[in-house]
């Protein structure tokens, strides 16, 4: 038995995907496809135990129905029974020995198994922050997509493979999390969903009372005084004596009163409340309502002169012997910035190698602090990366190649090749790429000048979001695997184009991938060389 105990728990080991815990699951979804196999993992595990109590209990059963037909017999005739000598002996056997190791058997723990599992992979297991970052990112994707929690409780997406839904329960935590972070606009939201599933019969562990106490007090805190007053009524009509809401009621009402003797024309200031209650609470600068836009496709439209200044061709980087004879396929995505699209310029196999070298050393994306200098993660970058060297693998240095190739910049002096997985509702919100003079230590520390250009791959297909935006001119890029984008941050004057600033849109409804080679100055002094003006 200690041999079999032994012999689960190496068997247990073999079967966690990693020998290290992973932090912040929520910021990539190729770690989190990790968790998939865990659960799958633990449900054989509890299936084992079930079927072992199932045995366990089919045994007794046996024993039970035995000692039953036995018993019966010997209770009609106790003395005639007892008069065959092997009867007596097998009732001191069985009273002696048998009924304790029927004990016994009740009594055995058949849970060790499932336990010990349990208690090895939990240290796999995501945390509070993750529940958290999950919660908010459905959040996220609510606000930039315009989606009604009708919608995404009933898991109404586009281009989803799995449908799946939310119940009363799952709305009312997502209404918790929205209210520890203050935000009684979404509070509102998902404490009314809640509600709302539950008056149309839902049968959940929610609990009405706690939802109509925090529904109440956030559409208070939003001003709107005679709904938190109906929702505290409503509240106290299925739990009279509860002690807050009857606290806040009578609150209420002197609130209420108050405000009667300030302003007599009640039903004018009403009227202004209602029409400040339709408007979202929120506060949006006019980029952030433009990158949500273009997030959504709902961006500007290029005019018919300028699209036909874009094109599409064959190019073979300015005679590059590479590619004379086998040039690639080259498209316009824009014309100022100029960006340009590359077809076909990675290959499915090269995709899976480079996913493969990062996904084990997959941490959360950092970006510089403008103060320190330094890198640090942010609310406002939600992913993973990883960074490749050329000489871990020939294909790194093979793409290497083909990037300095096909834009005629020596990457030398740029960045290692940065991959990066977005998790739920990743994102990167508007940002640069190039250091702006009041940044002047951005990249010191690497000695190869500012960032002159971006190289971006697109590593997979996207269901649904995860645009690379440009909120300064209105341009969307739209993830296709096997394509990569490009574009010069830095004019060749050496001065940043600030039209160049972008965003990653969240992604609503697939898997992210992509990976990038930020190219430096140092090296393109002859390769693309100053000019006089400053904006040129």
């Amino acid at each position: 038995m200690a041999f079999n105990k032994i012999w689960c728990t190496i068997a247990l080991g073999l079967l966690l995907p990693f020998s290290y815990a992973h932090t912040d699951f929520f910021t990539s979804i190729g770690h989190m496809t990790d968790l998939i196999n865990t659960e799958k993992d633990l449900v054989v595990s509890l299936k084992d135990y079930i079927k072992a109590e199932e045995g366990k209990l089919e045994q007794i059963k046996k024993w039970a129905e035995k000692l039953d037909q036995l018993t019966d017999t010997a209770t009609k005739d106790p003395e005639g029974f007892l008069g065959h000598p092997v009867n007596a002996f097998k009732l001191m056997k069985r009273l002696n020995t048998e009924w304790g190791e029927l004990e016994s058997l009740v009594l055995k723990d058949m849970s060790d198994g499932f336990i010990s599992n349990m208690t090895i992979q939990r240290q796999f297991f995501p945390n509070d922050e993750d529940q958290t970052g999950a919660a908010k990112a459905l959040l996220r994707l609510q606000d930039t997509y315009n989606l009604d929690t009708d919608t995404l409780s009933r898991g109404n997406l586009p281009g989803v493979k799995h449908k799946s839904f939310l119940t009363a329960e799952d709305c009312f935590e997502l209404g918790k999390i929205a209210y520890t972070e203050a935000d009684y606009y979404h509070t509102e939201l998902w404490m009314e969903q809640a509600l709302k599933q539950l008056d149309e019969g839902e049968v959940s562990s929610a609990d009405k009372v706690y939802i109509l106490d925090y529904l109440s007090y956030a559409v208070y805190q939003q001003g709107d005084l005679g709904k938190a007053m109906r929702l505290t009524k409503r509240l106290l009509e299925l739990d009279p004596e509860h002690q807050r809401a009857n606290g806040n009621m009578k609150y209420f009402e002197y609130i209420m009163a108050k405000e009667k003797e300030a302003n007599k024309s009640s039903t004018d200031s009403e009227d202004q409340v209602e029409k400040e209650t339709e408007v979202k609470k929120k506060d949006y600068l006019p980029e952030r309502r433009k990158y949500e836009m273009l997030c959504r496709g709902e961006g500007l439209k290029m005019t018919p002169r300028r699209q036909k200044r874009l094109f599409c061709r064959y190019y073979d980087g300015n005679r590059n012997p590479r590619y004379i004879l086998g040039p690639v396929k080259q498209e316009d995505e824009w014309d100022k910035p100029r960006i340009v699209r590359f077809l076909d310029i990675i290959s499915d196999e090269e995709i899976e190698t480079v996913k493969e070298l990062a996904k084990p050393r997959l941490s959360r994306a950092t970006v510089h602090d403008p103060e320190t200098g330094k890198l640090t993660t942010a609310h406002y970058r939600v992913s993973k990366s990883a960074w490749l060297s050329g000489y871990e693998s020939p294909v790194v240095s093979r793409i290497n190649t083909r990037i300095q190739d096909l834009t005629g910049l020596d990457v030398s002096t740029a960045e290692e090749l940065q991959v990066a997985n977005y998790g739920v509702g990743g994102q990167y919100e508007p940002h640069f790429d190039f250091g702006r003079k009041d940044e002047p230590d951005a990249f010191k520390e690497l000695g190869t000048g500012n960032r002159i250009a971006t190289w971006l791959f697109y590593m997979s297909d996207v269901s649904a979001g995860g645009a690379t935006v440009f909120p300064e001119v209105g341009a969307s890029v739209w993830p296709k695997k096997g394509t990569a984008v490009f574009w010069y941050n830095l004019f060749p004057s050496g001065e940043g184009d600030y039209s160049t600033r972008h965003a990653a849109c969240p992604v609503l409804v697939g898997n992210k991938w992509v990976s990038n080679k930020w190219l430096h100055e140092r090296g393109q002094e002859f390769r693309r060389p100053c000019t006089l003006s400053e904006l040129e």
